[in-house]
Order: C-alpha cells, then sequence, then structure tokens
C-alpha cells in the first residue's frame, strides 16, 4: 500500500465518553480508511493520570492528504475534548542523530537495521567524543562530527567545553531537521538546558542493573555479585539521569557458568535489541509520554 496519502493520529486528553466515536466518526464522514486503531485510559492504580490515549493509522483521500489540513479538519473535535492532536505522514521519513562514545555495538546494530531496509529512517549525521567509529561512519557514508571534550582541567573550564560542544550539536539537529537524537552508548551525562532542548525526541540505553553497579564495567560488577538476570532499558532522556520514562525493557538469564567476559556479550545483544525496538516504535509514533511513564502500542 503506498503511503503517500497514509498518516498516524495520536490524540491525549482527559479520558470522558464519547472519544473514539467523535474521531472515527470525524475520519469516516471525511472519506478516510480506518486501518488501524489503539487506545488506552489511564484510569486504574494509586498512578493513574486520568488521561485518554489513542493511535489511529489511516488513509486519507486526496484532498485531504496533509497534516495541515487534517489539524484543521480536526480543530473543533480538539478543542471539545481539550486534545493533543498530531498527524504524522508515513510518507516522511523520520532524521536521526545517533550519538556515540567508544563501545559501538549499539551504533553497529542500528546502522545494520537501517542499510537492511528494517529501520524506516535517516540518518544524516553520526556525533561522538572520540573517533573510535569514524571508519565505520564512513564505510555507511554517514557524515561523521568529532566533537571532543576534555578529559582534565578544572571544573570551569570543562563546564564551558561541555556547553560548547552541547551548542554544536544542537546547530548540527537544527541544520539536519533531526527528528530523534538516539544515545547509542554515548558515556557523557547531557546538561539539564540540553534535556530540555530534546524533551521527547531523545532515547538513551542502559544497563538495568541502576540503581547498583554504577560506574566502569557494570557487567564484570554484576558477575562478582552473582547476578542471575541481565537486562536493559530504553527511556527518553530527562534531566533525572537514566530515569526518564521507559520505553522498553528486556532480560536474559545468566548463570555461574558463564565468565564476566560472557555477561558483557549477553548484556550488549539485549542493549541492541531494546534499544533497536524503542526506536522504531518511536519513529511509527506508537509510544506517547505518560507523564513518568509510556503508553506503548505495539
Amino acid at each position: 500500500m503506498p503511503l503517500d496519502h497514509q498518516f498516524v493520529l495520536t490524540i491525549a486528553c482527559r479520558d470522558t465518553k464519547g472519544i473514539v466515536h467523535a474521531v472515527s466518526g470525524l475520519l469516516y464522514q471525511a472519506g478516510c480508511n480506518i486501518i488501524d486503531s489503539q487506545q488506552f485510559g489511564d484510569l486504574e492504580g494509586d498512578d493513574a493520570t486520568g488521561l485518554f490515549f489513542m493511535r489511529v493509522h489511516f488513509q486519507a483521500p486526496p484532498q485531504l492528504a496533509t497534516p495541515g489540513t487534517l489539524q484543521a479538519l480536526f480543530e473543533h473535535t480538539r478543542q471539545q475534548f481539550g486534545m493533543r492532536v498530531n498527524f504524522h505522514s508515513l510518507a516522511a521519513r523520520p532524521r536521526l542523530l545517533l550519538m556515540v562514545s567508544q563501545h559501538g555495538h549499539c551504533l553497529n546494530d542500528l546502522l545494520y537495521r537501517w542499510k537492511s531496509g528494517s529501520l524506516a529512517v535517516d540518518i544524516p549525521a553520526i556525533v561522538s567524543n572520540h573517533r573510535t567509529f569514524e571508519d565505520l561512519a564512513a564505510s555507511y557514508d554517514i557524515p561523521f562530527h568529532h566533537l571532543p571534550l576534555p578529559a582534565g582541567g578544572d571544573a570551569a573550564a570543562k563546564a564551558a567545553a561541555k556547553a560548547a560542544q552541547e551548542r554544536q550539536v544542537q546547530e548540527i539537529v537544527a541544520a539536519e531537521r533531526v527528528d530523534l537524537v538516539v544515545l547509542a552508548r554515548y558515556m557523557q551525562i547531557l546538561s539539564a538546558e540540553f534535556c530540555a532542548a530534546l524533551a521527547g525526541r531523545a532515547i538513551n540505553i542502559h544497563h538495568s542493573f541502576l540503581p547498583s553497579f554504577k560506574g566502569a564495567r557494570p557487567y564484570f560488577q554484576a558477575h562478582a555479585r552473582g547476578v542471575k538476570l541481565i537486562g536493559a532499558t530504553a527511556h527518553y532522556v530527562t534531566a533525572d539521569l537514566d530515569e526518564g520514562p521507559i520505553i522498553e525493557q528486556d532480560v536474559q538469564r545468566v548463570d555461574h557458568t558463564l565468565s564476566a567476559e560472557d555477561f558483557t556479550a549477553v548484556g550488549r545483544d539485549i542493549e541492541c535489541m531494546v534499544l533497536a525496538r524503542a526506536v522504531r516504535w518511536h519513529v511509527e509514533h506508537r509510544v506517547l509520554i505518560n507523564g513518568h511513564k509510556c503508553v506503548v502500542f505495539r
């Protein structure tokens, strides 16, 4: 089915009666064909937000096939229910900026998925504070931006250098019209200002041991403690380090027969899979942020 006239509509609003009827009826009256529809009301539990979320994949007639036209069509319904409404054209490929330091397994995995066609995005740039993967970027014909950070020096100088480097990254994001920044094992803490600028548009991956086994060689620390489950977490980036809304997690059992190096290999495989799922679901507009958590329509 051609993508030219296909859209994904995402909605968030207070849960009330008649939302599904109003949305589906309006699309029907406009001559649209609903291909898939999912919804969720967060109404139960002590942490319930009372919000309603909806994702609708539909095909629009040619005269309506622009996000602006569809937004205008929904304006009355949006106001009626107090909705946050977004229309995403499936013909527009999301643009990703990949950031990496010196562990390249997630970067390599995403690049392979992109090149093989299983990840329908464009990757206009890779940013790193090291040159380790410059040749890998060149092999995929993707521009590589080496933006180093000082390892030493006084705190004020390091802070100034970090702020300048983050401004350079933001300039790349703007110049390349980046939709999503992926921290593919980018081992630097982002400033609160940078996190705010990328709110809802940056995904990070890390092992799921946190808050245990912080710092260097976490899988070796886990091996020394006899850990039996290794996992990974992909989440949106916020100023609260590694505490943003979780998109995806996975685990695998390990035992005493495995070495610390085996633990590391298992962990890297899980990190790759979890990050790839999170990125794919985001670019397919399946993830809606719900306070400190996410609704993920699979």
